[in-house]
């Protein structure tokens, strides 16, 4: 695993844990909200971090309990990091496992690591692409007991969002 790889977990596990990104609320400002996406920027030790935020519209298996899922798109310009995407589908993933998520024919593989999931730095520019163009995106994963599900992920507001997120933070 390289130490981009790394610091991207260790960053994101790190970050969720200690400011809890939902309640962070004196540190973390909203930006704008666009239809399905908001954007969002932190102020962490002196370092901007800014990201695009989704929450899909349809989950399922429904039976299946599970935490909230988020799709995102980061920028830590302290860390030289752009377009970072990654998600979470709101449960631990089958280890060692990949994520899909498909835009029309397209589909594009994340690798996984506890809850999170990540784009491969040479797809995320080309995952962006398709996002743009896209009305909608799915999230498919498998949970640790081989559970599958699918999130399906509304691409009405992302450009917007995305645009003020790189915006403010590159």
């Amino acid at each position: 695993m390289s130490i981009k790889i790394i610091k991207k977990i260790t960053f994101l596990f790190i970050f969720i844990l200690s400011s809890n990104i939902l309640n962070a609320e004196e540190d973390l400002k909203s930006l704008g909200k666009f239809k399905n996406w908001e954007t969002f920027k932190l102020i962490q030790e002196n370092n901007k971090i800014c990201f695009a935020q989704s929450l899909p519209l349809i989950r399922s298996p429904k039976s299946f309990e599970r935490e909230p899922s988020r799709l995102f798109v980061t920028f830590r310009p302290a860390e030289k990091i752009v377009n970072e995407i990654s998600l979470t589908n709101g449960y631990e993933f089958k280890k060692a496992s990949q994520v899909t998520i498909k835009s029309g024919k397209k589909a594009f593989k994340l690798f996984s690591k506890g809850k999170f999931a990540w784009a491969l730095d040479a797809d995320e520019l080309k995952l962006i692409k398709a996002m743009k163009k896209a009305s909608r995106v799915m999230i498919i994963g498998t949970g640790t007991k081989g559970n599958q599900t699918t999130d399906h992920y509304s691409m009405m507001g992302f450009t917007k969002a995305y645009n003020l997120a790189k915006k403010n933070c590159t």
